[in-house]
């Protein structure tokens, strides 16, 4: 049974030397020139300029949980489009119920406000 397990532990040695290997080499041979500015931190290709501890705007997170429940709808939406035909009336009432309540919610968070950025 164990014996099933060997290609896959070689593998997995031999990505991990060559990983090891090839970091290994870039921080050798990579060249270091460093200076202020390249040591200097930036958030989004321009200098800090405000405490990193600030407070953000609700409205950011309410758009990441939108594109949080919208990224799970596409990723319930594959497979079960590729089991429709297995499934049948009843994955597709099931499925046409949870995209109702997530149509529901959006247009909660449409009246709400929520997509409205200023």
């Amino acid at each position: 049974m164990l014996e099933n397990y060997l290609p896959i532990l070689i593998f997995l040695s031999v990505a991990f030397v060559m990983g090891g290997v090839v970091i290994a080499l870039g921080f050798l041979l990579g060249t270091r020139k460093p200076d202020d500015e390249k040591l200097s931190p930036y958030e989004c290709g321009f200098e800090a300029f405000e405490n990193s501890r600030m407070k953000f705007d609700v409205r950011y997170y309410l758009v990441a949980i939108l594109f949080i429940i919208f990224d799970l709808e596409i990723a319930f939406l594959f497979p079960w489009a590729v089991v429709l035909d297995q499934i049948g009336m009843v994955g597709f009432i099931a499925m046409m119920v949870f995209l109702v309540i997530l149509v529901i919610g959006f247009i909660y968070e449409w009246k709400k406000g929520a997509l409205e950025w200023e």
